[in-house]
């Protein structure tokens, strides 16, 4: 097909119009994460533990769908419609976010937009890969995680502005963002769909099991040691509570911004070198520096060595969120691509709802240095598995 081939900036066309689908989004999407963490606590009185809480429930619900979302994409041999349908149920609910009066509704809320999240990542991360070349694959995700993480970086940026000028601006900010996140589902009239082999599609994608994947075993490890490794991973909604800890509120949408705008940075860089070198030596530095970083934040009490860690954990994001699902896309066949990264996406979830849970309740019964002790012990541990792992596994 003519968008296989055709590039726009040295990327292909229709990673490039995905990317400003993404863009758009995680504009709209962060102006509101940034401050959910002080939104909720400060303002509609919820302890710190409903922070991690929220986030691993409603990111464990949204892998069931990326796991549901992407089986089907597969048996009908279609993308780009769950991919708009999943993107628009995710904008609506931010429309509703100016009515909330209590942390309950916003629970509710964020798990119909991580629903929609769901809908629309798998068939999505399929049609990145079906529209590049294997051997650009990593900087064809990175590409997509960098303009994903460019939203998120300026998503906080406004929060911050429209906070500081407008007081208790919260229903102003929340309805901002439901505009911009119109101009993504608007992006995908310039995307186009790849459609052979459907019937293929059809024929293989009959079972929703493990057995679907009989003949690429060396898959079910790599979901299996990325599981492990998630578990060491905190929500960083959790982690931007370290912020108002060593600062003012403010400081919170500041640091997101600082952890978006490292990723945006080596995002490419990195996605580059991962095409020479491979994904598992790149995966394995990131969450080294996850465990550095987890270790520091328990110990800082410095805005300065608070901004470095927020750093260093944006190239550990870099490092694994678009290789993670290169590494999976290259297990695959095409005719698997979308169920393929669902599965890897509800194990991802899963270790995300354990992280987040096990790192919210130490926070709240004990302190937030408990629960970066924890983190970075549960990193080095699913390090070493992923390094053993990685030795003794077929080739990817």
């Amino acid at each position: 097909m003519k968008d296989i081939k055709e590039k726009i900036l040295g990327i292909r066309k229709n990673v490039f119009f995905l990317g400003i689908v993404s863009f758009f989004n995680d504009f709209s999407s962060e102006m509101v994460q940034s401050v959910m963490p002080v939104f909720l606590t400060v303002n509609l009185g919820a302890p710190a533990f409903f922070v991690g809480f929220i986030e691993g429930i409603a990111d464990a619900l949204s892998s069931i769908f990326k796991l549901i979302s992407g089986w089907i994409s597969d048996k009908i041999g279609k993308r780009k419609k769950p991919a708009v349908l999943g993107y628009s149920v995710s904008v609506i609910t931010r429309l509703f976010l100016v009515a909330v009066t209590n942390f309950w509704q916003v629970l509710i809320l964020r798990i119909i937009d991580r629903v929609g999240k769901g809908i629309r990542n798998s068939p999505r991360d399929a049609l990145i890969a079906e529209s590049t070349p294997k051997e650009e694959l990593g900087v064809s995700f990175n590409y997509h995680r960098m303009m994903d993480t460019l939203g998120a970086t300026l998503g906080p940026l406004l929060a911050f502005a429209l906070l500081f000028y407008i007081k208790d601006g919260y229903k102003i900010l929340f309805f901002v963002a439901f505009l911009l996140g119109l101009f993504a589902i608007g992006s995908f009239v310039f995307v186009e769909e790849k459609k052979a082999n459907k019937g293929e599609y059809k024929k293989k994608a009959i079972k929703l099991d493990w057995n679907i994947f009989k003949e690429h075993k060396k898959f079910i490890f790599v979901v299996g040691s990325l599981f492990v490794l998630g578990l060491g991973a905190l929500p960083l909604g959790l982690v931007l509570l370290k912020a108002k800890e060593i600062g003012s509120i403010g400081n919170v949408p500041l640091m997101y911004f600082i952890y978006s705008l490292t990723f945006v940075i080596v995002a490419i860089p990195l996605g580059k070198l991962t095409d020479v070198i491979g994904e598992k030596p790149v995966i394995a530095g990131g969450f080294t520096l996850a465990a550095l970083s987890y270790l520091g934040l328990a110990v800082t009490s410095h805005l300065g060595a608070l901004i470095f860690f927020f750093m260093t954990l944006g190239i550990y994001s870099a490092c694994t969120d678009g290789m993670q699902r290169v590494i999976a896309a290259k297990a695959l066949s095409n005719d698997l691509a979308a169920t393929g990264q669902g599965f890897l996406n509800m194990a991802l979830g899963f270790s995300s709802l354990g992280a987040g849970i096990i790192g919210g309740l130490l926070w709240t019964l004990i302190n937030s240095q408990a629960a970066f002790l924890y983190a970075a012990f549960a990193s080095v541990i699913g390090l070493i598995l992923f390094s053993i792992i990685a030795k003794v596994n077929i080739k990817i």
